[in-house]
């Protein structure tokens, strides 16, 4: 300030507003209990030995056997390999250890690694012998941890008390959520923590035009570079679920993460076993000790019998501290010994429910922890009536994405759930005893209400932001195991096409697109009538694609969005002119079959309107790749429909097939300048 330089004042005061609000995504766990071991654990992985030991600054990893060199970002495998062959054919392999060198370019960042192979000879039955590899050793820089364990064990609560205790050694702490289908996308929403942009610089009028992949290898390349400066950073991946990305099946991680052993550290909580070869922190229970301490809380005292039912549902609920935490919630909420909480988990009834893929096994194996989630429910119908706020909040949430969701748009979507009272007399019988005046202080509850009923029985977690809460991806899944018709998912789509906005609800647009056109093999869950679908596309799906690959450069899902959706104009618009009656056209009447178009051409006509504008759109977007056949071929199709149906003078058509005619003088003058 007193060299007159107020910018650098500026940008501080709002990095230290954005990292006060922004900084973390839970509220930290006050009731966070143990984990020292764990804690000290992640802390020497990441910080090192703090004597200054040199051969102690770096941690063994398990490397695969066949790679040579692990590349991190933009390298190409089949030059180092190459390149790894020349500098060791003939010279055999290694035998000593040596350090690890890093050497960093422009485009890649190769980590040479040192390997030690083991051959032994094996006898087969032929008499003949054969030498086999047995591993090698790599060394690799600190400032890397990998948490994993079963879901539900607090693998997340473990690294958001660490990043707390930990958050004034490091500039800003960037929480990155780890799902397949939104890893990429939460990894570039950091540009605006880390002040990169990451938007499509090309346009029609440029000589070079990238390709969509180049593009979004640069978008990321940008995040990843400010990462690499020398400034302290900690990036949390949390509950990552693949290392390869869901959209192109490549080595995802990898690509992400900067390098090993600089100033910023990174934190992998996932359940897979092993990620990159790393030697993971696996997470196991808490103890006997502080399993009980979790559950009776603060200012508890039981008999011995009391004790020893907590120590049976501890058994039973497999000591996950979710399940420890609604233990202890439902406990201090309500007037209810242990035994007689216990008596109600065991006699709580369970839906039939359709068990299939690796992630159901986690609630397939334990329904004690569902009768526990049931008898949630039951609490907040008894409280509220047949079907409460809170019950369908939690229901309406299993088919919104990871994260954070707004309480405001989450009621929106609960709300659009019938109240149907479906066999819960058995429930009502069981909670009329232990009531005990409940019901009288939860009468109808308003939607922030119904979510603070969710965060003090611990379903739920508040989050930094104001307005927003969280849920366990566990009580999600079974949150969509138990939406069996489908109406809450139906009842999601409605509420984000009414009050989804892309500022705060990238995310969960992203998910109602997942429900609607089903992408790769997942199934379509929810269909839309034809006028919700119309409505839908105008209000989110075109505005959404066209945020997605001008701002975050993520061309291949904003395209693929585009294409599903004009699949599913054309289906609709198929149904359109298919007879009403199909009877009617075997008959030997001469009545004239009638088709939807014909019964509603308005709507028919909106119809093919909407179509014409997807495939514009997605033609404008080719062409920014430099796909500009297809782009051509789509914008043919546009200029079709828009001249049947509006007219060759309407302004809309007039500007199609002036973006039409551009074309071939944009092909030649960037063919002209290629093959200069």
């Amino acid at each position: 300030m007193r060299l007159g330089r107020r910018s650098v004042g500026e940008n501080l005061t709002k990095w230290r507003e954005k990292t006060e609000k922004e900084e973390f995504p839970l509220s930290r766990n006050e009731s966070f209990i143990g984990r020292k071991k764990e804690l000290s654990q992640l802390e020497f992985m990441l910080f090192g030995d703090v004597t200054g030991d040199a051969e102690k600054d770096y941690i063994e990893l398990k490397a695969r056997p066949r790679r040579k060199n692990v590349t991190i970002g933009v390298g190409k495998n089949a030059m180092l390999d190459e390149r790894w062959r020349g500098r060791h054919a003939g010279n055999g392999c290694k035998k000593e250890k040596e350090p690890v060198v890093w050497k960093e370019s422009e485009k890649e960042i190769e980590m040479q690694g040192i390997e030690r192979h083991y051959y032994h000879h094996s006898r087969l039955k032929r008499g003949k012998y054969v030498r086999r590899k047995r591993g090698r050793n790599v060394l690799c820089g600190k400032g890397i941890a990998c948490v994993t364990g079963d879901a539900g064990i607090g693998k997340t609560e473990l690294i958001l008390e660490f990043a707390y205790r930990f958050h004034q050694r490091y500039k800003m702490i960037l929480w990155i959520g780890g799902e397949g289908r939104y890893i990429r996308q939460n990894y570039l929403n950091l540009r605006s923590f880390l002040e990169v942009d990451v938007g499509i610089e090309n346009s029609l009028d440029k000589t070079r035009i990238k390709g969509f992949e180049e593009q979004e290898i640069t978008a990321i390349s940008r995040v990843r570079k400010e990462l690499m400066r020398n400034i302290p950073y900690l990036v949390i991946i949390d509950n990552l679920e693949s290392e390869k990305d869901w959209w192109d099946h490549k080595l995802a991680v990898m690509d992400l993460l900067p390098r090993f052993g600089g100033e910023t550290h990174v934190i992998i909580s996932t359940r897979l076993p092993c990620i990159m070869n790393l030697e993971p922190l696996k997470l196991s229970y808490l103890s006997g000790v502080e399993a009980l301490s979790l559950m009776l809380g603060i200012g508890k005292d039981y008999p011995v019998t009391e004790v020893d039912a907590l120590r049976t549902i501890e058994e039973k609920v497999g000591r996950l501290t979710l399940g420890l935490a609604i233990v202890s919630a439902i406990l201090s909420e309500l007037p209810i010994t242990p035994t007689r909480l216990l008596e109600t988990i065991n006699r709580m009834p369970l839906k039939d429910m359709s068990w299939s893929g690796k992630e159901d096994r986690w609630l397939r194996k334990n329904t004690f922890l569902l009768q526990l989630f049931e008898v949630c429910f039951s609490i907040f119908d008894h409280a509220d009536g047949p079907r409460s706020l809170a019950t369908r909040m939690v229901l309406a949430s299993g088919w919104f994405a990871p994260g954070a969701i707004t309480i405001s748009l989450l009621a929106q979507a609960a709300n659009k759930i019938p109240e149907k009272c479906q066999g819960r007399c058995l429930c009502r019988k069981l909670f009329q005893a232990l009531s005990c005046g409940f019901t009288s202080s939860y009468i109808k509850k308003s939607e922030l209400e119904a979510s603070s009923l969710l965060l003090r029985f611990s379903i739920a977690r508040s989050s930094t932001k104001e307005g927003y809460i969280q849920f366990n991806e566990l009580i999600k899944l079974y949150a969509r195991k138990r939406d069996v018709p489908g109406a809450a998912a139906q009842a999601m789509i409605q509420a984000v096409i009414i009050q989804g906005s892309i500022a705060q609800n990238l995310d969960h647009l992203w998910s109602a697109c997942f429900l609607l056109f089903g992408f790769g093999r997942d199934p379509v869950v929810v269909e839309l009538k034809v006028s919700e679908l119309l409505y839908l596309v105008k209000r989110v799906v075109l505005p959404l694609a066209i945020h997605t690959f001008i701002t975050y450069s993520r061309c291949t899902a904003a395209l693929e969005l585009l294409r599903l959706c004009t699949n599913a104009l054309e289906a609709a618009d198929q149904a359109f002119v298919t007879p009403v009656d199909k009877c009617l056209q075997k008959s030997l009447c001469c009545w004239s079959v009638q088709t939807n178009a014909q019964l509603n051409p308005s709507l028919w006509e909106e119809l093919a309107l909407c179509r014409a504008s997807v495939l514009e759109t997605r033609a404008k977007l080719m062409l920014r790749g430099g796909q500009f056949e297809i782009g051509e071929d789509l914008m043919k199709k546009a200029v079709f429909i828009r001249t049947s149906i509006c007219g060759e003078h309407h302004p809309d058509t007039v500007s199609a097939r002036e973006t039409l005619s551009k074309l071939p003088r944009l092909i030649s003058t960037v063919q002209v300048h290629a093959s200069s």
